[in-house]
C-alpha cells in the first residue's frame, strides 16, 4: 500500500508519549528530553527492501529525519526515488526492514496493528493528491465521516465541519457535492477533511498535483497558515519546485539517500 492509497478507515489514537533517546544526540537527560518535545518526527537509520521471489529491491538507505513541531517539511525527489515509500513509512501505513519511527515521542515501529490504528486517528491527518472525496456527499458531509471516526456526532458534528470548511474559506460551499466544486476548492474539503479533531501533523502525497499553479500555491499557503497558527506540523511529499517558498525545510530523496538543506523563508 502506498501514501496515496490510504483510506480515511486507517487513521488512528494517541498512547503516552515517551522520552526520545538516541545516539545522535549526546545531551543531558534534560536535554534529551528538551530536544525531544520539539520533534514531531524522528526517523533513525530507516531502510526499506522489497523482494521478489529473484530480486531483493533496497528502496531506502538508512534515513534519518528530524521535523520539529510547527515546521512545514517538503520531502522532494525525481518518480521513483522512495518519496512515497517513506511518507507510508512515517505515517505507520508501512513498516521498514530495519530502524526507528516517533511521532509526536511515540515510538510507532514497536506498536501493534491496533494501537498504532488508534495512534493515526488521534494524532494524523492525510491529504491526497487526488482528493479522495466521496461523491455523492456534500463537503459538509465528507468532512462529517472523518468528524464521525473521531467521536463527534450530531449537531456537534455539523458544527464543527462547517467551522473547519470556514477555517480553509468554504463557509458558502458547505452543501455542495464535490462534482460542483475547482480541484482547488476540492483540496481545500480535503484539508478540512484532515483538520478533523485538529491532529498536530499532518501528512501530504503530491497535494498539488491534480491542481494548476495558482491553485496549488494558495493550497499550500493554506496549509503553512494552518500549521503557524496551530502549531501544527506539516511533511509534504511533491516534486513541484514552486512550494519551496513556503516551506521551512527540504529535504531531497534519490535513489533511496536523503539529503537535507536548510532554506530561507521568503516574506
Amino acid at each position: 500500500m502506498t501514501a496515496s492509497q490510504i483510506n480515511i478507515s486507517t487513521y488512528a489514537q494517541s498512547l503516552e508519549p515517551s522520552v526520545i533517546v538516541t545516539a545522535e544526540q549526546p545531551l543531558s537527560s534534560l536535554g534529551v528530553r528538551e530536544w525531544a518535545t520539539k520533534q514531531a518526527v524522528v526517523a533513525r537509520d530507516v531502510s526499506m527492501v522489497f523482494r521478489s521471489e529473484a530480486d531483493v529491491f533496497p528502496v531506502l538507505k538508512d534515513i534519518n529525519l528530524d521535523i520539529s513541531q510547527g515546521d512545514i517539511q517538503l520531502l522532494m525527489g525525481p518518480s521513483g526515488s522512495g518519496k512515497t515509500t517513506l511518507l507510508s513509512i512515517l505515517a505507520g501505513i508501512l513498516t521498514p526492514t530495519s530502524g526507528s519511527v516517533r511521532l509526536l515521542g511515540q515510538e510507532i515501529t514497536t506498536l501493534s496493528k491496533d494501537a498504532l490504528a488508534r495512534f493515526r486517528l488521534h494524532n494524523l491527518g492525510f491529504i491526497f493528491q487526488g482528493f479522495n472525496l466521496f461523491p455523492a456527499l456534500t463537503a459538509s458531509e465528507n468532512v462529517e465521516v472523518a468528524l464521525r471516526m473521531k467521536g463527534f456526532h450530531g449537531r456537534e458534528m455539523r458544527r464543527q465541519a462547517q467551522k473547519l470548511l470556514a477555517q480553509v474559506g468554504l463557509a458558502d460551499r458547505v452543501d455542495y457535492l464535490p462534482r460542483d466544486l475547482s480541484g482547488g476548492q476540492k483540496q481545500r474539503v480535503a484539508i478540512a477533511r484532515a483538520l478533523a479533531g485538529d491532529p498536530k501533523l499532518l501528512m501530504a502525497d503530491e497535494p498539488t498535483a491534480s491542481l494548476d499553479s495558482h491553485s496549488g500555491h494558495a493550497v499550500i499557503a493554506l496549509l503553512r497558515q494552518l500549521a503557524k497558527e496551530g502549531g501544527r506540523t506539516v511533511l509534504i511529499v511533491t516534486h513541484d519546485p514552486r512550494l519551496v517558498d513556503v516551506a521551512d525545510h527540504v529535504a531531497y530523496l534519490e535513489d533511496g539517500i536523503l539529503s537535507s538543506k536548510e532554506i530561507e523563508i521568503r516574506g
